[in-house]
């Protein structure tokens, strides 16, 4: 890969996050006045803060921000803050700052869809190649039906259906939360298998749905590729069918695969919403809900901005990959 492509691609990725900076920064300042006074007065109004706390909060965003400062100004010291991570204090909680919420619930949003993504991504890849596949079993063709209506079916209607079934028609699983309440989080075994029991619920939901999309989708670029002329001379070659599958058909139709799964892996740090609500779960998603509950709209803007960092850094990390998944593509020339 030449330096010239990768210079080029790192000031692209740059791009982007100025741009999610920038729009975080703009966004507020639309409405007139002073947006966090207004803000802050809701939530008084809801019973959620003291008059002397609201004060000493307009003080500290004005003092860190510059609120009453040129909006270049202002701007700048946005910017900077952005790149180092700094998106001041929580409306709701605070004097808590943005981003130890952030890193406190992350671990519990990655370690639950991270795992989850990818084994849907693994199983769901392999069974729509399986599916597609002519010598395949004729028994998986009648998995089409079931996996359009999972790919269909929304997280969050399947863990209200889980819900139901695994935790109140058979209490197996507990209904919510991310461990027994009570417990204190610490790295032993009972404390491991406790948090491990009530993320299966929710893992589950999304594991479901995202092997009928995964499957899908696989299957639809199987197709595709059986008609393409070096699948016609790898048969003609005589080579052995499960070499045909893996080196010539499935390793060219996972290219849309990945890219479709950086994106997902990017998304993951938002969490997913309605399924951790649904669940009790402790993640970005129960973070966020309750941000926008709140009006509490810095921490919005953080979890926002570490979206667009995660995705803008897989899609990089899966564009610098790709040759090595493809040796067709090649950025010597670009």
């Amino acid at each position: 890969m030449r330096p010239a492509y990768l210079a080029r691609r790192l000031f692209r990725f740059v791009v982007v996050l100025w741009g999610a900076a920038t729009l975080n920064f703009l966004l507020p300042r639309l409405a007139p006045g002073n947006p966090v006074r207004e803000r802050l007065t809701n939530a008084m109004a809801q019973g959620g803060l003291q008059q002397a706390g609201i004060e000493e909060m307009v003080r500290a965003y004005n003092d860190q921000f510059g609120l009453d400062k040129p909006l270049w100004v202002q701007y700048l010291t946005y910017v900077s803050n952005a790149f180092r991570l700094d998106f001041g204090y929580s409306i709701t909680d605070y004097p808590a700052r943005v981003l130890p919420m952030i890193m406190h619930a992350l671990p519990w949003t990655m370690g639950l869809l991270l795992t989850a993504t990818l084994l849907a991504f693994l199983v769901g890849t392999l069974l729509g190649a399986l599916i597609a596949w002519p010598r395949s079993p004729r028994v998986l063709g009648f998995l089409i039906g079931p996996m359009i209506a999972l790919s269909s079916i929304p997280y969050y209607l399947l863990g209200l259906v889980l819900v139901y079934l695994l935790g109140v028609l058979t209490p197996a699983f507990p209904l919510s939360g991310g461990y027994a309440i009570g417990a204190i989080p610490g790295l032993n075994l009972p404390t491991i298998l406790d948090i491990f029991h009530h993320s299966l619920l929710p893992a589950l939901s999304i594991v479901i749905a995202g092997i009928g999309f995964w499957s899908l989708g696989m299957r639809g670029m199987m197709v595709t590729t059986m008609g393409e002329d070096y699948m016609t001379f790898a048969e003609a070659k005589g080579l052995r069918s499960q070499r045909i599958l893996l080196n010539y058909a499935v390793r060219n139709a996972i290219l849309p695969q990945v890219t479709a799964l950086a994106i997902n892996l990017g998304t993951v740090v938002s969490g997913s919403v309605l399924v951790e609500v649904i669940f009790g779960y402790p993640g970005i998603g129960s973070l966020l809900f309750r941000a926008i509950s709140g009006l509490d709209y810095f921490a919005i803007y953080g979890i926002l901005f570490m979206v667009v960092l995660a995705i803008a850094v897989m899609t990089l990390l899966v564009d610098l990959l790709y040759p090595l998944l493809d040796p067709r593509v090649s950025y010597r020339r670009a």
